[in-house]
């Protein structure tokens, strides 16, 4: 097929996308915005915020443009989830053809703010910066397989003093219904309203940040769901043979008791101290994908263990589940550990491989981001914030289906070719070329 025929095809599906996704944006006059949005978020360019949108897509109005996309964005009442929705139907499907969903990726990613206005925004960490500072952070659940995967929900993560701040919640236009809720929280609740819908269910991933709640994982098991999450190495563990003692005899007097108990010979030891008391021959070497340029390999043990987070409280033992360390040839210590409640026959490559499926998440954050502007995004409110993820994840959603119609040898050109932009369009706040230096404002000096 010529490469005009396939174009054809593309602009044919797009229409057919835009027309699927229609139903979920109420007025029919929020068709147009969405599929110029949509096309903007998916041409390259620098920036993908609203008014370069609307200068790359519409290049003779763009005034007029950027005003009917901030409206849509904006201030529009369309609904985030019954969108979601809308996109995940039409691109689990596609998904589907590769393999089954096999996983439930949980995460949160960060966007790094300079000024205190915009809705969310503390001084938190970032794992964009990799270090604390002021930024949003949205908390997302994705569906995935081996081959693709799409965020099905994304939620901002609203620190406890913005969520008690009536003044800067109305400013913001927070829903009143929303409340304070940690990030492991607002990952059930994603997680809970997928299952309602009748998602394709998988092995629940998440890193450390949620894998060290023991309430998150105890919520899972309670949902009937299985999961590999990441833990600290000082997370503690009664290795195989050995657990918290019984509950002390009863004397005959008061209620019998019925907390378990430690002694100073009977302790739990931590994820690293099992780690390396273990032999050589339980570590060996197991690739689980093949890289860019080579196949990603390393050395993994696992072996059964009891958590015995605060058990001191408890009357039962948690039951076993699978404590998987990775320790690379030629480290000092182990490097990554995880927990997993994969049935007690797992083999160790299944573990691992896993374990290891969380990289179709960082993959999707890195898309959005680099080529969609998730993080471009420059309004203050709450529904412009979520509408602007939303639209992100549709365009996203898009090229994910089509590329389970090409060939790893396939034609990658772009979808859309992108209208030329008029010669005087500049962005607001840049400098205007057809200034000479001296006509340009001295910042360093008052004047």
């Amino acid at each position: 097929m010529d490469r005009s025929t396939e174009g054809e095809g593309r602009e044919a599906r797009f229409a057919s996308y835009v027309e699927h996704m229609a139903s979920a944006l109420g007025h029919a006059d929020r068709r147009t915005p969405f599929r110029s949005y949509c096309v903007g978020l998916i041409l390259p360019g620098e920036r993908k915020s609203i008014e370069p949108i609307a200068a790359r897509v519409e290049p003779r109005r763009v005034q007029g443009a950027h005003q009917s996309l901030h409206h849509f964005v904006a201030n529009a009442d369309w609904s985030q989830a019954d969108f979601l929705r809308r996109v995940r139907t039409f691109v689990l499907p596609a998904i589907e053809k590769s393999g089954r969903i096999s996983a439930w990726i949980v995460d949160d990613t960060g966007f790094p703010k300079k000024g205190v206005h915009s809705v969310g925004v503390a001084r938190q960490y970032c794992g964009q910066l990799g270090k604390q500072d002021n930024c949003q952070v949205a908390v997302s659940l994705s569906a995935a397989n081996e081959h693709a995967s799409l965020p099905l929900a994304f939620r901002l993560y609203l620190p406890e003093d913005w969520a008690a701040d009536s003044v800067r919640r109305a400013r913001a236009g927070v829903p009143e219904d929303v409340v304070f809720k940690t990030k492991p929280q607002i990952a059930l609740d994603q997680i809970k309203a997928a299952r309602a819908e009748g998602v394709p269910e998988g092995v629940v991933l998440a890193d450390a940040g949620y894998g060290i709640h023991t309430a998150f994982r105890t919520a899972l098991t309670r949902m009937g769901l299985t999961y590999v999450v990441g833990i600290q190495s000082s997370a503690r563990f009664w290795p195989p043979g050995a657990g918290p003692l019984p509950p002390k005899a009863w004397t005959g007097q008061g209620r019998p008791p019925t907390l378990m108990r430690r002694d100073p010979q009977n302790q739990p030891q931590s994820a690293a101290q099992l780690a390396k008391s273990l032999p050589a021959d339980a570590w060996r070497d197991v690739a689980w994908r093949e890289g860019v340029a080579k196949t990603l390999h390393s050395r993994f043990a696992s072996l059964r263990v009891q958590p015995a987070h605060r058990d001191y409280w408890r009357s039962q033992p948690y039951p076993e589940e699978w404590l998987l360390v990775e320790w690379p040839q030629g480290e000092s210590a182990p490097t990554k550990y995880w927990l997993s409640t994969l049935p007690a026959d797992t083999d160790l490559a299944t573990l691992v491989a896993a374990a290891k499926m969380r990289w179709r998440i960082e993959r999707d954050y890195q898309e959005l981001k680099q080529e969609l502007g998730l993080d471009h995004y420059e309004g203050r409110g709450w529904r412009g914030f979520h509408h602007h993820m939303a639209l992100c994840v549709a365009a996203y959603g898009f090229l994910v289906s089509e590329r389970s119609l090409i060939p790893p040898s396939g034609d990658k050109t772009l979808l859309f070719q992108a209208p030329r932009l008029s010669p005087a369009y500049r962005r607001r706040g840049a400098a205007d070329p057809a200034r000479t230096p001296h006509q340009s404002v001295n910042r360093n000096h008052p004047h």
